[in-house]
């Protein structure tokens, strides 16, 4: 069978999923195609309706329509639905199921370069508490790593994180100021906000003056590929991870759902950062 993949969203022009869905295809020996199905909010129902009349396998959902589509769907895993937020859509017998792939992908990116990071005794503080944020949180709760604390300009934001928890992980909000004094107690920091994407590439969260050598600092922004944060960790001698890592891993696991193909994509990590970089 030849598999039909999408994306829908708005604006979507420069994806890289169908670049990432190609070479999952070729990858794992399978024929399809993955377009991408733009729309704003007025045309959303009819790219809705194109996709149930080509009677699509499944497709990736981007912003702004993340908590949109929820309405829309037949089914909805129960993470998806804690998390109130859906990037991927899976056909099932002509009917749709709704998941959240952003939180595990994050996992399976942090843990193919650092297999050890994550454990019952592992501290992570968490920048930023928007969408991308919910689902690293929950992903990593589940990891029952020992702390997940947030920092947010808006506690409150923050403190609703809490709803996500299970087992004994313990959760702290901070400002950012309290994060930046108590840096060096973390195993992992990531970064989830829009700070220091292009164009604004010199802007930076936190200052890193109490980083400990041996934590691992992420930050989730692709464009630039080294932010200003990884940059200055890199400079005091932490170890970093970078975006495009998550964006291959959500989508590795969105590709799983709908053909059942459970792929080593570890080596596509450079070559996705070469497309970034235009090579």
């Amino acid at each position: 069978m030849a598999y039909k993949l999408g994306l829908i969203g708005h604006p979507i022009g420069h994806s890289l999923s169908p670049w990432i869905h190609d070479q999952f295809l070729d990858l794992a020996g399978l024929e399809g195609e993955y377009k991408l199905y733009e729309g704003d909010h007025q045309a959303l129902p009819n790219v809705l309706k194109q996709l149930k009349e080509k009677a699509v396998d499944g497709f990736n959902v981007t912003v702004p329509y993340k908590q949109v589509i929820v309405d829309y769907l037949d089914d909805i895993d129960e993470d998806a639905k804690i998390l109130g937020a859906v990037n991927t859509v899976v056909n099932v017998d002509g009917r749709w199921k709704g998941y959240s792939t952003d939180g595990e992908g994050y996992v399976r990116s942090i843990v193919e370069p650092f297999p050890n990071l994550l454990n019952n005794n592992t501290s992570v503080l968490l920048l930023g508490a928007g969408g991308a944020a919910r689902g690293i949180y929950r992903a990593l709760v589940q990891q029952q790593v020992k702390t997940v604390d947030i920092a947010n300009r808006s506690k409150d934001k923050a403190e609703a994180f809490l709803a996500l928890r299970t087992g004994d992980v313990k959760t702290s909000v901070l400002s950012y100021h309290e994060a930046e004094a108590q840096l060096a107690e973390y195993d992992l920091i990531v970064q989830t906000t829009s700070v220091g994407m292009k164009p604004h590439v010199e802007d930076q969260i936190i200052q890193l003056d109490n980083l400990s050598k041996d934590t691992v600092v992420s930050d989730i922004v692709y464009q630039p590929i080294t932010t200003s944060l990884l940059k200055d960790a890199k400079q005091r001698g932490a170890k970093i991870h970078h975006g495009h890592a998550m964006l291959l891993y959500q989508g590795q696991l969105a590709f799983e759902k709908w053909t059942n193909k459970n792929l080593d994509v570890a080596h596509l990590v450079d070559r996705l950062e070469n497309k970034l970089r235009g090579e």
